[in-house]
C-alpha cells in the first residue's frame, strides 16, 4: 500500500511537466491516491499535460479570483469523487511591474493582483473545498523563502510572506475540522513561473553555492516528496508548519 492509498487529492497549478505540482500529482497517484487537477486560462494545455500522468485525471476549470468558480467548485468535484482528503495549493501570479527591482514603483493595483492570486487564494480555495473534507485532511501550499529579501522577487516576496501567515491562521481555524495546513518552502526551480521573473536565473545560480546540501534547480522531486509526505497520515499532529526543501539554504548566512 502507498502512503496515500484511498485518498482523494486536489492539485492546483499544473501547467507543464516540469512544475512541482505535476510531480506532486504523479507521486500522489503512484502512492495510491485519486487525483483531480484544476487549471485556468490554458485549460487545454493542462489537459494535455494531464495525459502524461500514470492515469489521466479530471481537470476542473478554476480561477481562484472568481467567486462563481469557487462557489461551484465543491459540486463540480462531487461529479468525480465523494470527498477530498488533501489540497495542494501551487498558485501564484505577480504582474511584471511588481518584480525585477521595481518595488518602489509598483502600483496598488498590481500589488492587489499579486495578493489576491498568490495569498488570499489559499483561504478561498480551502474554504471552498472544506465541505468535502468531512473526515479532516491536509492542505499543503508551495512557499518560497521570504524571511529575507531578494532583489528580483519584490512584491511576490511580500505575497509569499502573506501566504505563510495565511497558512498559520488557517491552521488555527481549521484545526477544529481536523484539517492540517502546512507549507513547503522549496528552493528555486527552473519552471515556467520562475522564467517569468526578471533576474531569477541569477538568483537560482547563486543558490547551490550557499545550500549546505547543494541544490539542483532542475529537480522538483525533493519538494514534491515533501508535499506527498505532508498529505499523508505520517504527520497527524503537524500544522501551521513550514518545511524547507531548499538544500538548507535558509539556515545559512552570507
Amino acid at each position: 500500500m502507498g502512503l496515500l492509498e484511498g485518498k482523494r487529492i486536489l492539485v492546483t497549478g499544473v501547467i507543464t511537466d516540469s512544475s512541482i505540482a505535476y510531480h506532486v500529482a504523479r507521486m500522489c497517484q503512484e502512492q495510491g491516491a485519486t487525483v483531480l487537477l484544476t487549471g485556468y486560462g490554458r485549460l487545454s494545455l493542462v489537459e494535455r499535460i494531464a495525459q502524461r500522468l500514470p492515469e489521466a485525471p479530471p481537470v476542473l476549470e478554476l480561477d481562484v479570483t472568481d467567486d462563481e468558480h469557487l462557489a461551484s467548485l465543491a459540486d463540480r468535484i462531487r461529479e468525480h469523487v465523494d470527498g477530498i482528503d488533501g489540497i495542494v495549493h501551487s498558485i501564484g501570479f505577480t504582474p511584471q511591474e511588481a518584480l525585477g527591482g521595481n518595488f518602489l514603483n509598483t502600483s496598488w493595483q498590481d500589488v492587489a493582483t499579486a495578493m489576491h492570486t498568490s495569498t488570499f487564494s489559499l483561504k478561498s480555495l480551502s474554504t471552498a473545498v472544506l465541505p468535502l473534507m468531512k473526515d479532516g485532511g491536509s492542505i499543503v501550499a508551495m512557499d518560497f523563502e521570504n524571511e529575507v529579501t531578494f532583489p528580483v522577487y519584490d512584491w511576490m516576496g511580500v505575497a509569499k510572506a502573506g501566504l505563510a501567515s495565511t497558512a498559520r491562521y488557517l491552521a488555527r481555524y481549521l484545526g477544529e475540522h481536523d484539517v492540517r495546513v502546512n507549507l513547503v518552502s522549496a528552493g528555486p526551480l527552473r519552471t515556467m513561473a520562475a522564467r517569468s521573473i526578471p533576474g531569477f536565473a541569477e538568483l537560482a545560480d547563486a543558490w547551490p553555492a550557499r545550500a549546505p546540501l547543494g541544490w539542483d534547480t532542475n529537480n522538483p522531486e525533493p519538494a514534491a516528496r515533501a508535499v506527498v509526505a505532508l498529505l499523508s497520515d505520517w504527520f497527524p499532529a503537524t500544522t501551521g508548519e513550514t518545511v524547507h526543501v531548499d538544500g538548507g539554504f535558509h539556515s545559512t548566512g552570507a
